[in-house]
């Protein structure tokens, strides 16, 4: 027997297995029970959760981290026309064939006031009328107004009105479109799809894009997809809206044996554990964990609570196995949070498979040595 080559395989050997007993063989991702187990120490500063049926109410009423919350307006009526508000441009044109009127010159038939505009207060200045309120008047039932006025200075003459929209009669369509301006309203029943549509519809390069209304110093949001799915969240605009379209900011992170580790934005609404674990590439067969996905999260200080509305903890792990149907079904049902991260572990046997490559590649090591010591 050749006691150099034992000697040899010997050292070798014990080399791998102080290895393999440190647990610092080299690899991509911590093993599920490391993270687990340190659940159970004395000081441990987060709680972990198993995603399952009986979960799937509970975490539900839990908030919602990582995004702010927007509400939105519900569409209703409105006038069929326009209405006449503060700012607008109006221009009047008297008709009146009598040769000895008051408004016009000899041989004059018409007269035209141009650029009048609406006061803050709602009121026009007409000459021989004086002040008068046409604010909130449909542009029918202003020219029948200003008609009765001027009937009572020149009974022969007939008026017509027209409107130039300003500030308070527009809106803004910030971007995100094909053709963002300003526009203005056509009528009161002028809708964020209207103007959308108006401006060129949205960008088509624009992933999962969200709406945002800015009205009076508040933000509302919603989705162009919900928008489209529910006419009744189609809201009439207001003069003086400002509307943006904008990609969906939302995110999520997925590290450790995942098919792609990266950070990912949000291609709907709403993104289940199991549209995440498509939308990384899935679990990655070579030393990936199917039944050790970890889900990270942190929650505010004020969602902690003793009982099941809230977490233990504010930082928390929920595991997910995707080898069994219940935690398939559970996963679809689990709603990943923007900022979360999405934690394939390592498989168990790879550190195994890794051992057992290094064993059989250890006799070849040991001949090397004593080849070069003859």
């Amino acid at each position: 027997m050749d006691f150099r080559f034992v000697r040899a395989t010997a050292l070798v050997m014990a080399g791998i297995l102080a290895l393999a007993g440190c647990e610092q063989l080299p690899r991509g991702a911590a093993v599920e029970r490391e993270i687990v187990e340190a659940a159970d120490g004395e000081a441990v500063d987060f709680a972990i959760y198993t995603v399952d049926r009986a979960f799937l109410p509970v975490v539900a009423d839990w908030p919602v981290t990582g995004e702010r919350q927007l509400g939105w307006i519900p569409t209703s009526g409105g006038a069929r026309t326009q209405v006449i508000a503060p700012g607008d441009e109006l221009e009047i044109t008297i008709w009146d064939s009598n040769e000895s009127s008051l408004l016009s010159q000899p041989g004059q038939r018409a007269v035209q006031i141009q650029a009048l505009t609406v006061a803050p207060d709602g009121t026009i200045f007409v000459p021989y009328v004086g002040n008068t309120t046409v604010s909130g008047m449909t542009i029918q039932v202003a020219r029948e107004h200003l008609q009765d006025e001027i009937d009572m200075i020149v009974p022969s003459a007939q008026v017509q009105l027209t409107l130039v929209e300003g500030r308070t009669n527009s809106v803004d369509l910030v971007g995100g479109v094909g053709a963002p301006g300003a526009y203005p309203l056509p009528d009161r029943n002028y809708t964020v799809l209207n103007l959308i549509a108006q401006g060129g519809g949205v960008q088509a390069s624009l992933v999962n894009p969200q709406v945002r209304l800015i009205r009076g110093g508040s933000i509302y949001g919603t989705s162009v997809e919900r928008l489209f799915a529910n006419p009744n969240l189609d809201t009439l605009l207001h003069g003086g809206d400002q509307v943006i379209i904008e990609e969906d900011r939302r995110y999520f992170l997925s590290l450790g044996a995942a098919g792609q580790q990266s950070q990912h934005r949000f291609t709907q609404d709403q993104v289940s554990a199991l549209d995440a674990m498509a939308i990384i590439g899935g679990v990655d067969d070579r030393r990936g964990d199917p039944g050790g996905i970890l889900i990270l999260r942190e929650y505010p200080d004020s969602a902690v609570r003793p009982d099941s509305r809230g977490p233990d903890q504010s930082r928390v792990v929920f595991t997910v196995d995707l080898t069994s149907a219940d935690g398939l079904f559970s996963a679809r049902n689990f709603r990943i949070h923007s900022g979360d991260l999405v934690l394939v572990t390592e498989s168990p046997i790879t550190s195994a498979q890794t051992i057992f490559g290094l064993v059989g590649s250890v006799f070849g090591l040991a001949r090397q040595t004593v080849n070069l010591t003859n």
